[in-house]
């Protein structure tokens, strides 16, 4: 099968929906097919639709290519695929793009859009009904799914996927006071919560460690390491070292991938109480209310002084990581793709 997979933003920066979309073009490429990426941006394994302009949104900052020239070379780049995997089909100018002039669409919703943003899919509903329901829609949780008008059709869940084989190490001795952060240092990641909450775990213990990755700041606090950027062999060697995965994040959350991979290294997860957490974690994690610094303190000091329930929450967390194993999300798709076919 040929299957061009368009995404709005520029795979040459991190993010999540850039990483999903690579990572699927390789596993479909393995499976046998013929996959190929198409994105704003200039790098090697992908068909650029031209240079990336960053712009605010969902308290985020997303780097779209804006030029009408995106058009063009969208159409041709999607031309003689079988399906047309449209990742955030409604972002401009590629997604679109490709949304109005390909054939056989499959099109992903990966987040959880802001008001303004729903008022917007409602405005469109009806222009884009015929488009929508000549497509097969898919979304990445069922709070993604939410947001898609009715009148378009039914949405699929095909969850984000991530290797949980390769966040298992063996012979590496996990620190139970030990704690993870992965995230970019964006507010509604939580970084902020989290370490205004730092200062009492270390006073009750001792050796609490954070490990923050994702982010660097120029601040000296006990027991805090900052890594800033890693690779992927780097972030799940150092999860895998971890008791403890913490996921303070404030909203605006689709999924959470982060927590799914705290939760295939084995780790503890304690997040926030979002909707998107508890439906990738369910009863594999511990929950705490967004934004509140005293209550995630309590949590991570009582995991950390608890080694029995530390131990069963990250074996918990590590066998229901298992159902967003590529292995399973590739089929996912395909099937997907094979329904579309068959229409």
């Amino acid at each position: 099968m040929k299957i061009a997979l368009v995404c709005p933003y520029d795979l040459g920066r991190p993010g999540g929906v850039q990483q999903q979309v690579v990572e699927l073009c390789r596993r479909l490429t393995e499976a046998g097919h013929e996959a190929w990426a198409v994105a704003p941006g200039v790098g090697p394994g992908w068909h650029s639709a031209g240079r990336p302009v960053v712009i605010s949104g969902n308290a985020s900052r997303v780097p779209l290519a804006l030029s009408p020239a995106a058009i063009s070379r969208v159409r041709r780049a999607v031309a003689g695929a079988d399906v047309v995997h449209v990742h955030e089909p409604l972002m401009p100018i590629t997604s679109l793009a490709a949304l109005l002039s390909a054939g056989s669409v499959v099109a992903t919703f990966h987040a959880a859009p802001p008001n303004w943003v729903r008022a917007l899919y409602r405005g469109a509903a009806p222009l884009l009904r015929g488009r929508m329901r000549g497509a097969q829609l898919t979304a990445v949780s069922a709070v993604a799914a939410a947001a898609v008008p009715g009148s378009w059709g039914p949405v699929t869940v095909v969850p984000n996927g991530l290797d949980t084989e390769a966040y298992r190490f063996e012979g590496v001795a996990r620190v139970g006071r030990r704690v993870a952060f992965l995230g970019r240092d964006e507010p509604r990641k939580g970084l902020d919560v989290l370490l205004e909450a730092w200062p009492a775990v270390r006073r009750a213990v001792a050796d609490a460690e954070l490990v923050v990755m994702g982010a660097s700041r120029p601040l000296s606090l006990p027991g805090v390491v900052f890594r800033g950027r890693v690779d992927d062999g780097a972030k799940q060697e150092a999860l895998a070292e971890c008791g403890i995965f913490a996921a303070p994040n404030l909203g605006g959350e689709s999924f959470g991938i982060v927590v799914a991979e705290g939760m295939a290294a084995g780790c503890a997860v304690i997040a926030s109480d979002l909707d998107a957490f508890r439906a990738v974690a369910g009863e594999a994690a511990e929950y705490v209310p967004g934004n509140d610094p005293v209550a995630l303190a309590d949590r991570i000091i009582r995991l950390m002084t608890d080694e029995r329930s530390r131990d069963d929450l990250g074996a918990a967390a590590r066998v229901r990581a298992r159902r967003f194993d590529w292995s399973v999300v590739v089929e996912g798709y395909l099937d997907v793709y094979r329904r579309l076919r068959s229409v």
